[in-house]
C-alpha cells in the first residue's frame, strides 16, 4: 500500500521552512484563475440566452448589463485585495464576516463557500465532460462516469503537491489565456481595419417589446456567473511565496484584469458579430469562428482556441481543490470543523480537505446527474452570498480601523456589497425553484458547525487542569486477562499482567459448542499457571462478547469500590503479513469497541508477533 500511494502521490515531503513547495505569481495565477477564467466560456453567453428569449434584438442590452458586471468585478478585485492585506492568514470571506459581523454571519459565508466549492468542481467536470463528449459524441452516454474521473484526477494531483498540480496546470491555463488574446486582438485589427463588418440584430438604444426590469434582472443574475472564482486567492494567501500578500495581491489584479478584457471582449464581439446563441454551437465558438475566418490558419487557430476552452473548462474545477482546503483549515482552527482539516499530508497539502472536497462533488454529480445547467443557480447562490457578507464586513473593518479616512477605503466594499445583495435578492425572487436546496444544505451546516465548536469547547474545559481539584490515589491495579486456548500468546500476556498488577484474573467464556474443550482449557491453564485460578462463564449464546462484557463491568465496580484501577488486557496475535489477518475473527477488536465506552476500564493489548 506504501508503494502504490508513493506512485500516486509521489515520496513523502519534509516539513521544513524551505519555501520551495510555495508558488510563484505565475503559478498561483494558473492554479487559481482558472474558474474565474474559464467563465467567460458561458457566463455572457448565460446573459444572451435570457435576452433572446424577447427576441434577436434584446441583445444589445447585454452590453450596459456587462458594464454594471464589470464595475462589481472591479469593487471585488478592490475589496479581496484589501482581504488580503487586512486577513493574510487565508480564508478571506469567512474571517472578514466572523471578525466584523459575527459568528453566524461567518458561518454562513464558510458553509457557502464549502458548498460553492464543491458545486465549482461539480460544474467544472461536468463542463470538461459536455465538452469532450462535444467533440468525441461517441462517449456522449459515459458523459456522467467521464465528469467523476475528471473529479478524481484532480483530487490525486493536487495530492501530489502545490508545484505538481501548478506546474501541470500552467500548460491549460496559459494556453487559454494566450489564444484569447489572439482572437481579441484579431477580432480588433478587422474592426479598425473594416473587415469586420457590424452585423448588430439592434442599434444601442433600441426600444425592444417586451424587454422587462425582470428580464434584465435575470439577465444580470445570470451573467454574474462569470465572476465567481474571483475570491479564491484570497482564501489562499498562505500558497504564496513572500512577500505573499503583495504576490497574493498581484495576482489579483492580474487575473481580474484578464478577466474584465476577456468578458468584455466576447460581449462586444457577440454583440458586433449578432450572435445569438445555438442549440449544438457555443456562443464562444461562432465568435471565433467569425473572426477567424474560414481558412486554413483559421482553422488550425480555432481548433487550438476551442482545445484550450475544454482544457480550461475541465480544470477549473482546480481552484475549489486550492481554497477549499485553506478554508476549511481555517475554520477548523476556530473549531467550526473536525481537527482532522488542519493536518498536512504526505505532499505538504492539506489531503483531508483535498479527499472531502472531491467525495462532496462526486455526491453532487450523482444528485444531479452531471447536468451542469441544473448546477450552476446554486452555484450563484453559493458565492454571491459571502460575497455580500464580505463587503459588509469590510465596511465595518475600516470604520473601526480607518477613522478620519473611513469613507475612501470602503467606497469598494459598499458598491460591492450593493450589487452583491441585488444578485442574492434576484435569485431568491426569480430562480427560488432551482436554488432552494441550498437553504436546506446551508442550515444543516451550520448546525453541524455549531455542533463541532460545543463538541471542542466541552472537551478543553473537562481536560483542563485545574488547582484545588482532589487528585484521587489507586492502591492497586486489577489486571483482567482474557484467554482462550492456553497459547504461547495468553502464557505471555498473564506474565506481563503479574508484572503490571496487584490482582490478576483469568478470565475464560465457554459456550454451549465448546463444552467439551473447557475441560481441556482449565487442566492445560492449570498446568501452566498452578498458582492462579482460571474464572469460567458459561454462556447459552455464540457471541463471548456479552458475557464477558458483563463480568468486567462487575468486577470493576467492585475494584473501584477498593480503590483498585481495573486493566482489561487482550491477548493478540499478529501474523508475519498483514493479509493474513483476514484468515482469523476480530473477537479482540470488537471487545474493545463495546469496552472503550466504560470510564472504570483501561484497556490493553499484548501483541504475539508470528514469525512466519
Amino acid at each position: 500500500m506504501k508503494k502504490f500511494k508513493e506512485i500516486l502521490i509521489g515520496k513523502p515531503l519534509k516539513s521544513t521552512n524551505d519555501e520551495s513547495h510555495l508558488l510563484t505569481k505565475l503559478q498561483a495565477l494558473a492554479m487559481l484563475s482558472s474558474d474565474a477564467l474559464s467563465s467567460i466560456a458561458y457566463g455572457p453567453e448565460q446573459i444572451i440566452i435570457v435576452l433572446v428569449t424577447v427576441g434577436s434584438m434584446a441583445t444589445w442590452y447585454s452590453l450596459p448589463l456587462a458594464l454594471i458586471i464589470l464595475v462589481l468585478l472591479f469593487a471585488l478585485i478592490t475589496s479581496y485585495t484589501q482581504v488580503i492585506h487586512a486577513y493574510p492568514s487565508g480564508g478571506g470571506a469567512y474571517l472578514v464576516s466572523t471578525e466584523n459581523l459575527g459568528t453566524i454571519p461567518g458561518l454562513i459565508s464558510g458553509g457557502s463557500l464549502l458548498v460553492d466549492y464543491m458545486l465549482t468542481v461539480a460544474v467544472s467536470t461536468s463542463s470538461g465532460a459536455d465538452a469532450i463528449t462535444s467533440a468525441i459524441p461517441e462517449l456522449y452516454k459515459y458523459n456522467l462516469l467521464i465528469a467523476i474521473i475528471l473529479a478524481l484526477l484532480l483530487m490525486l494531483m493536487n495530492l501530489r503537491g502545490l508545484r505538481e498540480s501548478a506546474s501541470f496546470l500552467m500548460v491549460p491555463v496559459y494556453t487559454f489565456i494566450t489564444t484569447t488574446f489572439v482572437l481579441l486582438a484579431v477580432g480588433i485589427f478587422r474592426i479598425m481595419s473594416g473587415s469586420l463588418p457590424y452585423h448588430a440584430t439592434a442599434h444601442v438604444g433600441t426600444t425592444v417589446t417586451g424587454v422587462s426590469l425582470i428580464l434584465l434582472l435575470k439577465a444580470f443574475s445570470t451573467g454574474s456567473s462569470s465572476l465567481t472564482g474571483v475570491e479564491a486567492i484570497s482564501n489562499a494567501v498562505p500558497f504564496f511565496k513572500r512577500p505573499k500578500e503583495h504576490n497574493a495581491s498581484m495576482t489579483l489584479v492580474m487575473m481580474g484584469s484578464i478577466l474584465a478584457f476577456f468578458f468584455a471582449g466576447v460581449v462586444f464581439f457577440a454583440y458586433w458579430m449578432g450572435i445569438t446563441p445555438k442549440p449544438t454551437v457555443t456562443v464562444i465558438a461562432q465568435m471565433a469562428t467569425g473572426i477567424l475566418g474560414t481558412g486554413p490558419v483559421g482553422h488550425v487557430v480555432f481548433f487550438i482556441f476551442q482545445f484550450a476552452t475544454a482544457l480550461i473548462l475541465a480544470v477549473a474545477a482546480n481552484t475549489g481543490y486550492s481554497a477549499f482546503p485553506v478554508l476549511a483549515f481555517n475554520m477548523a482552527k476556530n473549531k467550526y470543523m473536525p481537527h482532522m482539516f488542519t493536518a498536512r499530508g504526505d505532499r505538504l497539502s492539506f489531503s483531508n480537505g483535498i479527499i472531502s472536497l472531491a467525495a462532496g462533488a462526486v455526491v453532487l454529480l450523482l444528485i444531479f446527474n452531471g447536468q451542469t445547467d441544473r448546477l450552476i443557480p446554486l452555484y450563484a447562490i453559493g458565492v454571491f452570498t459571502p460575497f455580500t457578507l464580505a463587503q459588509v464586513g469590510m465596511v465595518v473593518h475600516w470604520r473601526r480601523h480607518k477613522e478620519g479616512n473611513f469613507w475612501l477605503h470602503s467606497i469598494p466594499n459598499m458598491i460591492g456589497a450593493v450589487i452583491s445583495f441585488s444578485v442574492v435578492m434576484i435569485l431568491l425572487l426569480f430562480r427560488t425553484g432551482e436554488i432552494w436546496p441550498f437553504f436546506i444544505v446551508l442550515p444543516i451546516l451550520i448546525i453541524g458547525f455549531i455542533r463541532i465548536h460545543s463538541h471542542y469547547v466541552n472537551v478543553a474545559q473537562q481536560l483542563r487542569l485545574r488547582e484545588g481539584e482532589p487528585e484521587h490515589k489507586y492502591k492497586g491495579n486489577t489486571v483482567i486477562v482474557l484467554v482462550g486456548n492456553v497459547t504461547n500468546v495468553d502464557f505471555g500476556a498473564i506474565n506481563y499482567a503479574r508484572s503490571i498488577g496487584d490482582y490478576i484474573i483469568a478470565l475464560h467464556v465457554s459456550t454451549n459448542e465448546n463444552t467439551a474443550k473447557e475441560q481441556e482449557i482449565e487442566h492445560d491453564f492449570e498446568r501452566a499457571f498452578p498458582d492462579l485460578h482460571l474464572t469460567v462463564i458459561r454462556t447459552s449464546y455464540r457471541s463471548i462478547i456479552t458475557p464477558a462484557v458483563r463480568y468486567i463491568n462487575l468486577a470493576a465496580k467492585n475494584a473501584k469500590k477498593h480503590d483498585y484501577t481495573t486493566t482489561v488486557l487482550i491477548p493478540t496475535f499478529i501474523p508475519s503479513k498483514p493479509w493474513q489477518n483476514m484468515f482469523h475473527n476480530q473477537t479482540g477488536l470488537r471487545l474493545r469497541y463495546y469496552l472503550n465506552s466504560h470510564e472504570d476500564i483501561i484497556l490493553a493489548s499484548y501483541n504475539y508477533h508470528l514469525k512466519r
